[in-house]
């Protein structure tokens, strides 16, 4: 039997001898698309080359490309389970050429790759063309000796190919497989097309043309060749099976879903078997870039793709986490092929259970509403869409789900009100969808890029340097000059200026020349071009000019302190955490820095102590800090910590700090392209000031380094020595003495309480009466000062304890020159007057409205004061 990973080294490896350079996957998350919100086609990676604004060190190319279609314009995540070929996540084969071979080669090295290399039989075989492109078919007669009932026209909608509404597109031919007369269906164009005995295993996109916005096409530069081929279909035909989820790969994931399940493989629950296989390869190489899942973007998409396997399992028995066990499973069958699977192995593993934790919950708060909901419905009873869809989209309840929980009741959804809800939703999305990835708008650098190559980058070494001005540009256009007052970019061909990028800021410092001058405010980088944005100050910069460039040295050393300590830190809470603590992002400044991490609770005082000590521990062994270029993946499997996603060339910087390991390298190993320290000692120190959340699984510490780090110290030194000052203490007593001062502070408090309120029951202040008896009930209204607004209720009710029957007033006129009321009714007298009533009349008295309470008690206020006495009358007139 052909495995999957066989056919996959077999197919780059048949295109490489024929001249191909094997290229490796391009990250899910696309860098030069802004369109597409995940890389679903093989081509995404060389758009730019077909169109002919990005140019490469070769012209043919073949690739295994990672792909996802669950969201946007190629969503298959309603299908997959239900059908043999679809998935949320699957592996494109593909041919390249770009202005090389055309229509002829890529023919005959597709029909030569099928029926000579593999073997397939050619009678099994056949092909489809676009309507007009007679040139294909006589190549496929001449090449393949296909006669023409073999070869099937079929029109645009079949045979013209193009990724979006606009971009590169071309006509295309298909060579679908014949799985035999045991499978209902028919050859492509035929009534029975839509059954599964024809399968189309290869698509050859011949392009010609690029389409614009406007709906108008023009010619490529130069014709060019895009070929696709589903690796799980080719697989499934090189085993001899029908179906994609029987071949070795999903058999594999399927046995480690079941047994984890307690699931039959050939049971009832098969369909929910494949799902889970499906979408635990989706989620895996998602969160392996980076992506997490959350409430928009690409976040919610894995999100939905995690929770429609999660409740799968639920389907099949699973009433804990399950799915993150089959990682291992996962990493076993295609890390091989895909190494970030094995270096975000427990990173993914953590994610994953996680989240399906979190859907549990809300599983059975689903359930709850569920039942909430449609408790008023009757037998026979339909659920309105709109309250499906709420369940769905807000709670993560699928419709079948809904519908399934409801079908021993007999009430139904209405499917047509939650389709209808669900439209609207998705034209929202549509509409707010913004598109992603580094925009593959910005032409002119490209261009530059092209015409000038890229920018000799001198600051690893030196910060001094001198160059040739080789470009200007001015609000994005190139110009010839930039006058004196005028801000603009500067693009010279060397430089000891960096260009931000990897979290590291961009430089400043000055350009200089034979009577000119300008301040560098900050660099960029686009393309492997440095763009230095500045704004002249004295002459006119122009093309040709030789210049003096000259970094800032005080802030690229803070700033290099700052990435040296990004490093160490990084190692450190690996070392406290756990392994699946990954970097989710990084900003080196001159005057701080700050590193966001997975992570998914709150750090302990201790731990950050813990980290911080670390960090300072490898500061302080001032061993060198070493930089090394290897190849990446050599890099990779030395230890060297990796970005997820990140793009990295054939090329790659080691930064090790610390002594060696047992990796002979160092204690922290990273790849990295940014500027560091000489030493570890350099950094001076480094104090971690600050831990947060950033979001759902991500958390940030901030800290300062250096001399930022000891002005911070010190301060906290002089105010621990200021406050020893003034309690009369020694620095290390000042927390017990705030201590022993709060609690006499609280006793003293207390204290004066008890003496206010004894004053006020002694009749200190304004007397506005004494007790007497109204209607029968005793009665004391009194007015007082000095007494706070908090304890005005507990003089009142130890006047009530002293009268043992009656009604108690007190009003207090506030320094403020408002007043404040409160009314005590003794238990016997509550069902004849309740205090919460009393009281409005009082407020009204003081130009208050409300007020409340118990009816034994009651607090209200004004804002006049002065009134205290008609407040207390208030209240008598009523008794």
């Amino acid at each position: 039997m052909t495995s999957v990973n066989d056919l996959r080294s077999s197919f780059v490896g048949y295109f490489a001898s024929n001249g191909h350079e094997p290229v490796a996957s391009s990250p899910l998350v696309p860098r030069n698309d802004p369109t597409l919100m995940f890389t679903n086609a093989g081509m995404v990676q060389f758009k730019n080359v077909f169109t002919g604004v990005e140019k490469r060190p070769y012209s043919t190319a073949a690739t295994a490309q990672k792909c996802v279609r669950a969201g946007g314009k190629h969503n298959d995540l309603d299908n997959v389970g239900f059908t043999a070929r679809h998935h949320t996540f699957f592996e494109m084969l593909g041919n390249f050429s770009f202005g090389d071979y055309f229509k002829d080669q890529a023919i005959e090295l597709a029909w030569n790759l099928l029926t000579k290399d593999w073997a397939l039989p050619r009678d099994k075989l056949m092909v489809t063309v676009y309507e007009d492109d007679d040139e294909a078919m006589e190549l496929w007669k001449k090449i393949a000796g296909l006669s023409e009932d073999r070869i099937v026209r079929l029109g645009a909608k079949s045979n013209f190919w193009q990724m979006g509404d606009t971009g590169p597109c071309g006509p295309c031919s298909e060579i679908f497989y014949d799985h035999g007369d045991k499978v209902w269906g028919g050859p492509p164009g035929s009534p029975e097309e839509d059954g599964d005995r024809w399968i189309e295993i290869w698509n050859l996109v011949f392009m010609q043309y690029e389409q614009h916005p406007d709906g108008s096409r023009t010619g490529l530069p130069r014709p060019s060749i895009d070929t696709g081929m589903g690796l799980e279909r080719i697989a499934a035909v090189m085993q001899g099976v029908h179906d994609n989820y029987d071949i070795d790969l999903f058999k594999a994931l399927i046995g480690a879903a079941a047994n984890a399940t307690h699931a039959d493989v050939n049971g009832p629950g098969n369909r929910s078997l494949r799902v889970i296989a499906d979408h635990l390869r989706s989620m895996s190489f998602l969160i392996a870039e980076g992506v997490l899942p959350s409430n928009e973007g690409r976040g919610y998409v894995l999100r939905r793709i995690m929770r429609r396997a999660m409740r799968h399992a639920t389907l099949l028995g699973a009433n804990e986490p399950v799915i993150h066990k089959l990682v291992p499973t996962l990493v076993r069958e295609m890390g091989q092929a895909y190494p970030e699977l094995s270096r975000g192995e427990a990173m993914i593993a953590e994610t994953v259970r996680l989240e399906e934790g979190r859907f549990l919950k809300t599983l059975g708060r689903g359930l709850q509403i569920l039942e909430s909901e449609t408790a008023a419905l009757g037998e026979g009873a339909v659920l309105d869409g709109a309250t499906a869809f709420k369940l769905y989209d807000t709670y993560g309840f699928p419709l079948d789900l809904t519908q399934d929980a409801l079908r021993s009741r007999n009430i139904s959804v209405d499917q047509a009100g939650f389709d209808a809800a669900m439209a609207q939703q998705k034209a929202e999305a549509r509409k707010n969808w913004a598109g992603s990835g580094e925009a593959a708008t910005d032409t002119v650098w490209y261009g530059l890029a092209d015409k000038l190559g890229p920018t000799e980058f001198l600051g690893y070494e030196t910060e001094t340097a001198e160059g040739e001005i080789k470009a200007l540009l001015v609000d994005g256009a190139e110009v010839d000059a930039i006058d004196a007052g005028q801000d603009g970019i500067v693009v010279v061909n060397q430089t000891p200026f960096y260009g931000e990028s990897g979290g590291q800021v961009g430089d400043s410092g000055v350009i200089k020349g034979e009577g000119i001058a300008a301040d560098v405010l900050d660099t960029g980088k686009h393309h492997g071009v440095f763009a230095h944005k500045v704004k002249v100050t004295e002459g006119t910069l122009k093309r040709g000019q030789a210049v003096e460039l000259l970094v800032d040295h005080g802030r690229r050393s803070s700033i290099r302190a700052n990435h040296s300590a990004t490093h160490l830190l990084h190692e450190a809470l690996r070392l406290v955490l756990g392994d699946h603590v990954a970097q989710k992002g990084s900003l080196v400044s001159a005057d701080r820095l700050r590193f966001d991490f997975v992570h998914t609770k709150p750090m302990t005082p201790q731990e950050m102590a813990e980290v911080e000590d670390i960090a300072n521990t490898i500061i302080l062994q001032n061993t060198p800090v070493e930089t090394r270029l290897m190849g990446v993946e050599e890099a990779k499997e030395s230890g060297a910590r990796a970005l997820f996603g990140e793009k990295y060339g054939d090329e790659v910087r080691v930064v090790s700090m610390g002594e060696p390991t047992g990796n002979g390298l160092g204690w922290s190993v990273e790849l990295c392209g940014g500027t560091h320290v000489r030493r570890t000692g350099d950094i001076g120190l480094v104090s971690v000031v600050a831990e947060g959340a950033v979001a759902a699984g991500v958390r940030r510490i901030e800290a300062l380094t250096g001399h930022a780090a000891r002005h911070r110290g010190n301060a906290n030194t002089n105010i621990v020595a200021s406050a020893a000052g003034l309690l009369r203490s020694g620095p290390h007593d000042v927390l017990d003495r705030i201590e022993a001062l709060q609690g006499q502070l609280k006793s003293a408090e207390k204290a004066l309480a008890d003496a206010r309120q004894k004053l006020a029951l002694g009749g200190g202040g304004e007397r506005a009466g004494a007790s007497e008896t109204v209607n029968g009930v005793t009665f004391v209204g009194r007015v007082v000062e000095g007494v706070a607004a908090k304890d005005i209720k507990s003089v009142v009710d130890a006047e009530k304890k002293r009268v043992g029957s009656g009604i108690v007033v007190m009003v207090l006129k506030g320094e403020d020159g408002k007043g404040t009321v409160a009314i005590g009714v003794t238990e016997d007298l509550t069902s004849r007057y309740a205090a919460g009533t009393l009281i409005k009349s009082a407020t009204a008295a003081l130009g208050g409205q409300g007020g409340g309470g118990r009816p034994d008690m009651a607090q209200g206020g004004g804002p006049d004061g002065s009134k205290a006495d008609d407040a207390i009358a208030a209240i008598r007139a009523l008794l």
